[in-house]
C-alpha cells in the first residue's frame, strides 16, 4: 500500500515493531457515501495541497521545522499532537492568517494546484476564497443569518438577488442548517445556539465554493449532541471537499479523518492513513502519544 503522506524527517526513529494488540481502538461509523479511506492509483495526481520545506518562526522561535506533507483531495486529513506543538501555526499558514501577527515569518512552498500560496505576489483576498476556515470558537458576524452566509459571495464577485437566495439555502443545507434556521432568516445569527453557529460559520466557508476547508479544533466548545452533528456534516463534506482539521480529541480523529498527521515539537514525526497510524504507528513517540503516555 503506498503512504499517501510524505515520510517523517530523517531525526526520527524509523523502527516498526510488530505489535499484537492495537494502541488504540478505531471506530468509525457505517457508511456507504463516503469515499475509502485507502488512497487509489490515482491519488498522487490528486494531491491538494503540496507542502515542502515549511518553517516558520514567531520572531526568533521556530514553531515548525522543515514540514513535508502531502494532502489529498477529497479526504479529511486530521493533525495531532501536544499543545505547542504547531499544529494551529501549520494551518494557520495554509490561509496566511499568520499575516496578521507582525513577528510571524514562514518560508518553504505550500503548492494549492499549482499556486504558491506562501508568495509574496498571492492576493490573500482571493486566497481565501480558495481556503475557507473554521475556528475553535463560533464566531458569527453580528448580522442576520442570511447575510452571514452572504457576505462572501458579496464580497468576491456581483451576484443576482435570486442566485444568492439559492446559493445561501445551498450553503446551509450543506451544513445541515436549512430545515431549522429557514423561517428566521433575516434574525440576528447571534441568536442561534453554539452548535448552530458553528454549522453557520462552516456554511459560510462553503458559500465561497472554496477549494480547502480548515478546521482548527471545530468541536472544542460544543456539547457532546452538537460534536456528533459537526462530526457527521464533516464525514458528509469529504465527499466533495478537501478539510484538514486539528483536534486534541484521538477518537474524534479516528471518526472522521482518512489521514492523520503528528506534529511534536515543530516536527512532522509521522502521518498516513489513520487507521495504520493508531494501530501500528511507526515511530515511539507516536505511539506514546495515542496511548496516552504524554501530551
Amino acid at each position: 500500500m503506498t503512504n499517501p503522506a510524505p515520510a517523517a524527517p530523517a531525526d526520527a526513529p524509523r523502527t516498526q515493531r510488530p505489535r499484537e494488540q492495537p494502541v488504540i481502538e478505531v471506530m468509525r461509523p457505517k457508511t456507504t457515501t463516503s469515499p475509502s479511506a485507502t488512497p487509489t492509483a490515482a491519488d498522487e495526481a490528486r494531491v491538494a495541497v503540496r507542502i515542502r520545506g515549511l518553517n516558520a518562526w514567531y520572531g526568533d522561535f521556530q514553531a515548525l521545522q522543515e514540514i513535508d506533507l502531502d494532502i489529498l483531495h477529497a479526504r479529511v486529513t486530521a493533525l495531532i499532537g501536544p499543545s505547542g506543538c504547531g499544529k494551529s501555526t501549520f494551518l494557520r499558514w495554509l490561509n496566511r492568517m499568520n499575516d496578521l501577527v507582525p513577528t510571524a515569518r514562514a518560508t518553504g512552498t505550500v503548492d494549492l494546484h499549482g499556486r504558491d500560496l506562501l508568495s509574496r505576489a498571492m492576493d490573500v483576498v482571493e486566497l481565501r476564497q480558495h481556503v475557507g476556515m473554521v475556528f475553535q470558537k463560533p464566531n458569527p458576524f453580528p448580522k442576520s443569518i442570511y447575510d452571514n452566509i452572504a457576505f462572501g459571495p458579496r464580497l468576491h464577485r456581483r451576484i443576482p438577488r435570486r442566485e444568492l437566495d439559492a446559493l445561501v439555502e445551498r450553503s446551509l443545507r450543506q451544513a445541515a442548517l436549512w430545515d431549522e434556521v429557514k423561517d428566521r432568516l433575516k434574525r440576528s445569527a447571534l441568536g442561534l445556539s453554539g452548535g448552530q453557529q458553528q454549522r453557520l460559520c462552516i456554511a459560510r466557508a462553503l458559500a465561497v465554493e472554496p477549494e480547502l476547508i480548515l478546521m482548527d479544533e471545530p468541536c472544542s466548545a460544543l456539547d457532546p449532541k452538537s460534536t456528533a452533528r459537526i462530526e457527521e456534516l464533516i464525514r458528509e463534506l469529504r465527499q466533495t471537499y478537501t478539510i484538514v482539521i486539528v483536534t486534541h480529541n484521538m477518537q474524534q480523529a479516528a471518526r472522521v479523518s482518512d489521514v492523520t498527521a503528528f506534529f511534536c515539537e515543530g516536527r512532522l514525526v509521522e502521518s498516513g492513513l489513520t487507521d495504520t497510524i493508531f494501530t501500528q504507528p511507526a515511530h515511539e513517540e507516536t505511539e506514546n502519544y495515542i496511548s496516552g503516555r504524554f501530551g
